[in-house]
């Protein structure tokens, strides 16, 4: 039997938790990229004023928005893996350890909080 088997599997699932996170952020900044190609598609094969005003919109959305969100995502995951190791060399350490601070959690979930009242923002007007 593992010493702490419960608290190794709470740190697994916070992990795994932390990778589907990671990943939907990815998916969600492909879908970003994926409409910005679409709109832009739109804008080329419109004509007259109506091509003016699709181009306005395609401007509005900028090119890095799904590029930023893909290498956040990746962050993401980058930063889950670390912390996942070094949890689970404290656990395996006999030692008392204080509990970590949840600053960088709260920057990241205020990050994201940030994009999506952004998007929810930009798709209501």
């Amino acid at each position: 039997m593992i010493t702490g088997f419960s608290d190794h599997a709470a740190n697994e699932r916070t992990f795994l938790a932390w990778v589907r996170t990671g990943i939907a952020v990815i998916a969600f900044g492909f879908l970003i990229e994926k409409f910005n190609l679409f709109l832009r598609t739109i804008a080329s094969a419109a004509v007259g004023e109506r091509a003016v005003a699709l181009g306005h919109v395609g401007e509005q959305i900028s090119n890095y928005e799904g590029l930023l969100l893909i290498f956040g995502g990746v962050a993401l995951l980058v930063l889950a893996t670390t912390r996942f190791v070094r949890t689970a060399r404290l656990l395996d350490d006999p030692a008392v350890h204080p509990a970590a601070s949840a600053r960088t959690e709260l920057i990241l979930c205020a990050c994201l909080v940030l994009v999506v009242a952004s998007y929810t923002l930009y798709l209501a007007l």
